[in-house]
């Protein structure tokens, strides 16, 4: 092992005890910690019941009834607990994933939660690094410590997306390792994909949405994921079905309420859980501050967004697949995923997905003989973008940016432009450099 294998290497795995560590500290210090978790462990355990958990009436009296886990004062935090615990937003699909888990007590299922996603997170960091570990070592290494020490939130929330996102990366890798890799890798990254599809498919979709469109072998294991998530799909909803039969228009009217003006997850400037650490970082966010009126910013992000996936997605099928094409097009929509739908900060950790890609082009431009060109400019461009968005969608920033200010309107509101902004630069640059970029120019990880 060279030494500079040897560092990033020791980069990674410095970062992954700074994100256990971390993670661990703020779900014990947060007096809402695990609420996500919560949600999804009551819901899963109130079907496995026989009680319909998307009625919050119901699944508030299994709660109390089954855990005790609900606070009944009347603080700030006692109100945002229970209206992040009582209105069931997940899939049935994500119910029936949780179950095995869901059965285990409270204190078990916690410590079992939180080393599932801890594991498949540090996975996904080490698929992503060994991409780059002969080439750029170092730099694969920093940007992957980076982006494990911004990550804790992953752990304290318990949301699913520790999962979903960490399975999708590790299923892309297993993808583009084709030929280097044995058969089972891939066979790996088709079930990593289809669970996350059936988890968060607003995270994993457009991950899925390229290998379809690139065609070949790729395309058949996007369509092989499909239909495993299928298989999914047909008893989480016979399972739910049967204690909640009308749980589509009840799942709707829980997400209507979530996302309407002054709900939790509403983007715009009156929302209730949006702004401070774990923020929105949907368009609207920014969008709403100009104009709080959804038939805005709904129109205006899903127009922007819109043109952009249009011109990702008729790229993609023109050229093709090849492996230096692909990490440009998963770095764009790493990205642009983030951008027209609800998301939240630890959803944007699928930027590890843009970490090949921003080291190949800093190679490119290192290796460049003769003075500095527009295309080996992009090298610097794209390190400086990515860091950007690693650092302003991340936690650690924001912890001490709110600590000092002491959550502060003004640094609350400012909270909500950053993170939407910078990954709209990076879905840009990215996009213009895969329109650019010739499928034989030496885009290679």
């Amino acid at each position: 092992m060279t030494k500079a294998r040897l560092d990033g290497l020791q980069m990674v795995i410095l970062g992954c005890v700074f994100f256990v560590a971390i993670g661990a500290l703020m779900e014990y210090f947060n007096p809402l910690r695990m609420t996500d978790f919560l949600q999804i462990y009551a819901s899963s355990r109130c079907i496995a019941q026989h009680h319909d958990p998307y009625k919050p009436d119901e699944l508030l009296a299994f709660v109390q009834s089954d855990t005790g886990g609900i606070p009944t004062d009347s603080s700030v935090v006692s109100r945002t607990y229970r209206k992040i615990v009582l209105i069931a937003p997940n899939l049935p699909t994500t119910l029936f994933l949780i179950a095995p888990v869901a059965a285990l007590t409270w204190k078990w299922a916690v410590v079992v939660w939180m080393a599932l996603v801890a594991a498949c997170f540090i996975v996904a960091c080490f698929c992503v690094w060994k991409i780059g570990a002969d080439s750029a070592p170092r730099l694969y290494g920093g940007l992957i410590l980076l982006i494990l020490i911004n990550s804790g939130l992953l752990l304290e929330t318990g949301n699913t997306a520790g999962l979903a996102v960490s399975l999708s990366v590790i299923a892309a890798c297993c993808f583009l390792q084709d030929g280097v890799v044995g058969r089972f890798v891939p066979i790996a990254g088709l079930v990593c994909l289809a669970v996350a599809l059936a988890m968060k498919p607003h995270d994993a979709g457009p991950v899925w949405l390229y290998f379809l469109l690139a065609g070949g072998v790729q395309r058949k294991r996007a369509l092989q994921s499909a239909a495993l998530t299928a298989v999914i799909i047909v008893p989480a909803i016979l399972w739910v079905a049967h204690s909640a039969p009308h749980w589509a228009p009840e799942l709707q009217s829980n997400l209507a309420q979530g996302l309407a003006a002054g709900g939790l997850n509403n983007a715009g400037p009156t929302t209730q859980g949006g702004r401070g650490i774990g923020q929105i970082i949907s368009l609207q966010a920014v969008l709403s501050l100009i104009r709080d009126d959804p038939r805005f910013y709904n129109t205006v992000t899903y127009f922007v967004c819109g043109i952009m996936l249009l011109l990702w997605c008729v790229r993609t099928l023109r050229i093709g697949y090849s492996v230096r094409m692909a990490w440009l097009a998963l770095a764009a929509i790493s990205a642009l995923t983030m951008l027209p739908f609800y998301h939240r900060s630890y959803d944007a950790r699928l930027l590890l997905l843009a970490v090949p890609a921003c080291a190949a082009l800093w190679l490119e431009g290192r290796n460049r003989d003769g003075p500095a060109t527009g295309f080996s400019m992009l090298g610097p461009s794209a390190l400086v973008l990515t860091l950007a968005a690693i650092i302003l969608t991340g936690d650690i920033f924001w912890v001490v940016l709110f600590q000092i200010t002491h959550y502060s309107r003004t640094s609350v509101v400012f909270g909500m432009i950053p993170g939407p902004l910078i990954l709209l630069a990076v879905a840009i640059f990215y996009l213009c450099v895969y329109l650019r970029s010739a499928p034989t120019s030496q885009i290679n990880p």
